[in-house]
């Protein structure tokens, strides 16, 4: 199983605010769901709150929350990070959406970063991407997009 972050941060790694996301980026939002289509993801609850329409179509939705009782529609609950990874470990590749929390805890197993750099800063954030250790990553690709 490959576990795969995919996350836009601002220059200073500014993730979101208030449990919404800093800007509406309608060609990253394309990509993300052109990445994510047809594998699992996970999320924390507050992410997966933040979802506009409730869990992503076609694709595995896998909430992290110690919450019990929590039964979303079209999406799954595990009480930690751990017992949605066993969950998905024949899947090929599964991808980590969010939010800080769930990203520091999966940093170090993860195997890949799709990193969208949004090239602003937001002072407003209240949420932070861990810092990424370039001794440890190597950039595999890379693509530039107008503003939109």
């Amino acid at each position: 199983m490959k576990i795969s972050i995919i996350v836009a941060a601002g220059k200073n790694n500014e993730i979101g605010q208030g449990g919404r996301l800093l800007c509406h980026l309608p060609v990253d939002l394309r990509r993300f769901k052109a990445i994510t289509t047809g594998h699992a993801v996970i999320m924390g609850r507050r992410t997966f709150d933040s979802l506009p329409g409730g869990a992503l179509p076609n694709r595995r939705n896998i909430i992290i929350s110690r919450n019990p009782e929590l039964k979303p529609e079209g999406a799954e609950t595990a009480s930690s990070l751990d017992t949605a990874l066993i969950r998905l470990i024949n899947m090929e590749e599964i991808f980590i959406i969010g939010g800080a929390q769930i990203y520091r805890q999966v940093i170090e197993q993860a195997d890949r970063i799709y990193l969208t750099r949004i090239h602003a800063t937001f002072p407003q954030a209240d949420a932070y991407f861990p810092e990424i250790d370039k001794t440890q990553w190597r950039e595999a690709g890379r693509e530039t997009i107008p503003a939109d």
